[in-house]
């Protein structure tokens, strides 16, 4: 007979929550809370609703960072929100390993509809192990063992995908890894050279990258695609962040009109709740990975396929497709470009503004005029990339406004916000952006002020 206990996590959270940097600083990463407190992210938000946060005084913060692209409905979407309760209120038999779970197979039904030149899905955890399997399934599928990437490709961070991670802050000690090629975005003569050795199983590429925000030149895709399959190499496109929406399409790769042969998403399809990733494929890969009873169980995941995760992917794709969010969000990406690209024009460290839908880089650049340039000069020396820094705290502690440097050593903020915001959302980051660039541009004031800060923090360690 089993005894029925309670469990009050919300009083856990009420009566511990405040000790929530110090746990972290004894028990988990340390450096984490250590670094928010040194940028004055050590904030404690107490609830999320759509694009914005809220902390323990009600203050409320627009997010255009999503959790780096999760929350791509934003939080507590309510038709994804009553999905969880759905699932777990089904009491469905759960993980018994020897079954075919019905929302799995309705999950890469919905998947596949949006990829009609694929044809089968496997499911993980988490985009750096949807990667994995790609990887997998591409030596496999080709019997040739190398894998080609480019220079500032982020993959993930599990020794496959860190193997074709192309930025080294990420790699550095933590090899030896596999023997992949790493080669210059964008560049078709180093593919082809590498393609002649005729042990290339497939090029692994970011649409857009997410280190940078660069997006790839005109054609490049298309050609590249070209020349693998004269080489008879597969192309295994990385949507992990691209995917699901973001850059108004529903994959990236389709602005391009290319047809990978593996595609690797997660993030946005898990509502915001369950960790989900997946790995879309022709059907001839699967067939060679999995060509026997033998080996059915050669590439799996103990918690792949779990109910939860499969109800939010299903959830996200209804509400995607119902509420036209995709096209919503390559109107407001749209919008948000045309607005701040004037500002390049007007203020001499903005170099560039980029991107696709609702996945954009702002590039910041070394002004020209005296009266800057000694200060630009001092954050170089001490680190290149916090000047970005800076203004990701400026529009935080003034405009409370939640973005992100872009990636280590780059003087690049990159904005993935929820693909729902609206208009009113575009307006405040822009007049905010606006606000920042003004006094940057002064020579004074908070941006500066934290500069010295940050430079000091360099020294120091």
């Amino acid at each position: 007979m089993r005894t029925i206990t309670t469990f009050d996590l919300r009083a856990l959270i009420d009566g511990r929550g405040s000790e929530r940097y110090e746990l972290h600083r004894r028990l988990l990463n340390p450096q984490l809370p250590r670094m928010l407190h040194t940028i004055g992210f050590d904030k404690v938000y107490t609830r999320g609703d759509g694009a914005y946060l809220y902390d323990e005084d009600g203050v409320e913060y627009l997010d255009m960072l999503a959790g780096f692209g999760v929350f791509a409905l934003g939080r507590h979407h309510p038709v994804v929100r009553q999905a969880m309760h759905d699932v777990l209120d089904a009491g469905l038999a759960e993980l018994t390993q020897f079954d075919a779970p019905p929302l799995a197979g309705l999950l890469a039904e919905r998947l596949l509809a949006h990829a009609p030149h694929l044809d089968r899905v496997y499911f993980g955890n988490s985009g750096t192990e949807a990667v994995e399997a790609a990887l997998k399934y591409a030596r496999y599928a080709t019997g040739r063992s190398r894998i080609v990437y480019f220079d500032h490709a982020f993959h993930g961070l599990t020794t496959g995908s860190l193997s074709v991670n192309g930025a080294d802050e990420f790699r550095k000690g933590f090899g030896p890894l596999l023997p992949d090629t790493k080669i210059p975005f964008g560049d078709l003569a180093a593919l082809d050279r590498e393609l002649r050795r005729g042990d290339v199983a497939g090029l692994v590429v970011e649409p857009i990258q997410g280190k940078g925000v660069a997006v790839a030149p005109p054609g490049f895709l298309s050609a590249a695609h070209d020349l693998l399959r004269k080489h008879k190499a597969l192309l295994i496109a990385d949507e992990v962040q691209t995917g699901i929406g973001r850059t108004g399409d529903f994959f990236a790769y389709q602005h391009d009109g290319v047809e990978p042969d593996l595609v690797a998403c997660a993030k946005a399809l898990s509502g915001g709740y369950v960790p989900v990733g997946a790995t879309l494929g022709a059907d001839w890969v699967f067939q060679k990975v999995y060509s026997s009873m033998d080996r059915v169980l050669v590439h799996d995941s103990t918690f792949g396929s779990n109910s939860q995760a499969m109800a939010a992917g299903l959830a996200t794709l209804h509400v995607l497709e119902t509420e036209d969010v995709v096209s919503h969000a390559g109107a407001m990406g749209a919008l948000l470009i045309e607005r701040l690209r004037p500002l390049v024009s007007r203020y001499e460290m903005v170099r560039e503004v980029r991107g696709r839908g609702l996945m954009i880089g702002i590039e910041f650049g070394r002004p020209s005029s005296w009266k800057l340039r000694a200060g630009w000069t001092a954050l170089q020396t001490a680190r290149t990339g916090l000047f970005a820094q800076t203004v990701v705290h400026a529009l935080f502690h003034r405009h409370r406004i939640l973005t992100q440097v872009s990636g280590d050593h780059l003087e690049v903020i990159k904005l993935i916000p929820p693909l729902i915001i609206g208009e009113a959302e575009v307006d405040r980051f822009v007049h905010a952006f606006t606000d920042v660039m003004e006094e940057a541009h002064r020579g004074a004031g908070l941006v500066w002020d934290f500069g010295r800060t940050l430079i000091s923090q360099s020294r120091h360690g």
